[in-house]
């Protein structure tokens, strides 16, 4: 359990740091992805981007497997 975790916290830190590239190319507009202002700052969490690109990364897998 430890390590799905681990890989949780990794992959939204990733994410989250990869937002302003990603946000280029649409992602973390969609419906469900939440996004707060506060004090001039926005704050994303990408819900939907998530599991939009974990079925992408999924199917890949499946495809190279």
């Amino acid at each position: 359990m430890l390590k799905w975790l681990i890989t949780l916290i990794v992959a939204l830190v990733l994410i989250s740091a990869l937002s302003p590239m990603l946000q280029k190319l649409g992602l973390g507009r969609f419906p469900g992805d939440i996004v707060v202002k506060r004090h001039g700052k926005d704050y994303v969490v990408p819900i939907t981007s998530t599991m939009l690109l974990s079925a992408l990364l999924a199917a890949l897998t499946w495809l190279v497997t």
